[in-house]
Order: structure tokens, then C-alpha cells, then sequence
């Protein structure tokens, strides 16, 4: 049987790059999106074994709803990727906490009303698998993006979490925590500072990997049954640096990366 995959944020970036790859595997995908022009678009690309609905991850009840429309049209889940989010900068004196609310509201809790959904479904079927899509900033905290990777790094912890919890239900979790790479969270980045903003841009611009190499990787490693999925080379380097490094020598290396990347 195909599988059955549902998508959050899945109309643009790294979602549709996960729905073109699931779809090429032959599953029936369902994405969620709150911009239903993007939702029309992505489903003349990805085919008739495509839905679109739509749906805000700030919404709890969406959630629901979304849970149970495809209980009643698939007669379940196989796969949820949570993956919807937005992108903030700014020193930590100038990030407002309506920022910060506004961040935390679609980024980590987004996240929690998708595993808060699903999970009965899953728990029931005694199967499942949770694809929560986190970044590089919820493991390794880069300065300037206090707000970010604080969200990150509790979807990180969230899967952690889930992944024992949920492991008597045989649900799997795994979370992905890709670098910089070309997308379009920057269209909805919100920041204090414009050169931040520029900063940022200029990184998702120059990243190494693509939408859809990224969707390849967490793809092939969610099916090994892979926990932490690092797609970018640089980014595996830096989490094993901060987990083998003396504390110091780290938080070191991170102040001097930063000051050239602020020379760059």
C-alpha cells in the first residue's frame, strides 16, 4: 500500500521539495499551507496523488481537523512532516517579545499541535512516523538569532522527547537539522536590523546544498530509521565539535566563525 504523507508548510521550499520526493516514491501526499495560491501551483507540480489543504499550524484546531479529514479520506497517517516555520534575527536586546511570540507561536508550538494531532491516530494504528524539521540553529546556536534557535532547539528537544514516549506505539521521530540552504523562509524573516536580515539572505543564497538534495537526504534517512537527520557536511562537523570539545574551546571557535562570517 502507498504511503500516506501529510506536509505542513508544504507548498513552497524544503515542503514541496519533501512532497516531490514522497510523491516520486509513489506515496499519496497531502500538504498544508496558509497560502493557497502556492498550494494551487504545487499541485500542478506534483500530480494527481497530490491534495492541497489549507491549514495554520498556530491553530490547534486546524490541526485537528486536518487529522481527522484524512482519517475519514485515507483512513489514516503514515507519515507527518512538521514542517512549516518562519525565520527571525536580532541581538537580544533589540528582538521585541511580540517577536518572540510570534516565532515561538509558529515554530515550536506549530510543531506541538502537529505531534498533539496526530499522535492518537498513531498511537491507535500502533504505527506511525513524526518528521519534525528543526535546523542547525537548534543544536548549535549561532549569535544574533537568539529567538530562532531557542524555537530549534525545542523541536529538537520535543523529538527527543516523542522518541521514547512514543517508541512502545512503534510511532518513530525523527528530526531534521539542515544549515543554510536556498528557500523562501527569508520572504517572512522579521528582524530589528536590516543588516541582519541582509546577513541572513545572503546565507540562504550562498548555501551549499538544494531544496530538494536536503528532501533527498531526510527522505533516505528517515527510512534507515535515523534519529538526528544532518544533511550538510559543515553542520555534522559543528555538532560533533560541540559534543567532543571542552565548553570553552567551543564557545571559541563559534566567536571566532562568527567574526569572519561578519567579515564575509
Amino acid at each position: 500500500m502507498s504511503q500516506r504523507v501529510f506536509i505542513t508548510g508544504g507548498a513552497s521550499g524544503l515542503g514541496l521539495a519533501l512532497a516531490k520526493r514522497w510523491i516520486d516514491d509513489g506515496a499519496n501526499v497531502c500538504i498544508g499551507d496558509l497560502n493557497d495560491e502556492r498550494g494551487a501551483d504545487a499541485l500542478k507540480e506534483l500530480g494527481d496523488n497530490a491534495r492541497y489543504i489549507h491549514c495554520d499550524v498556530t491553530s490547534e484546531e486546524d490541526m485537528k481537523k486536518v487529522a481527522a479529514d484524512l482519517e475519514r479520506r485515507w483512513g489514516g497517517v503514515d507519515i507527518v512532516v512538521n514542517n512549516a516555520g518562519v525565520a527571525t534575527a536580532g541581538a537580544i536586546e533589540e528582538e521585541t517579545l511580540e517577536q518572540w511570540q510570534w516565532v515561538i507561536n509558529i515554530n515550536l508550538l506549530g510543531v506541538v499541535r502537529g505531534c498533539k494531532a496526530f499522535t492518537p491516530m498513531f498511537k491507535r494504528a500502533r504505527a506511525g512516523a513524526f518528521l519534525n524539521v528543526a535546523s542547525m540553529a537548534g543544536l548549535t546556536h549561532p549569535p544574533m538569532m537568539s529567538s530562532y534557535n531557542v524555537c530549534k532547539a525545542g523541536v529538537v528537544a520535543l523529538s527527543e522527547t516523542l522518541a521514547v514516549e512514543l517508541a512502545p506505539y512503534n510511532v518513530q521521530v525523527a528530526v531534521a537539522c539542515p544549515s543554510f540552504f536556498k528557500t523562501h523562509l527569508d520572504e517572512t524573516m522579521r528582524s530589528t536590523r536590516p543588516e541582519a536580515k541582509d546577513m541572513v539572505r545572503h546565507l540562504f543564497a550562498k548555501g551549499k546544498l538544494s531544496a530538494d538534495e536536503v528532501a533527498d537526504f531526510c527522505f533516505k534517512g528517515l527510512n534507515r530509521g535515523d534519529f538526528y537527520l544532518l544533511p550538510h557536511a559543515d553542520g555534522r562537523t559543528a555538532f560533533r565539535a560541540k559534543r567532543w570539545l571542552p565548553t570553552r574551546s567551543y564557545l571559541n571557535m563559534m566567536e571566532k566563525r562568527t567574526r569572519r562570517m561578519r567579515n564575509d
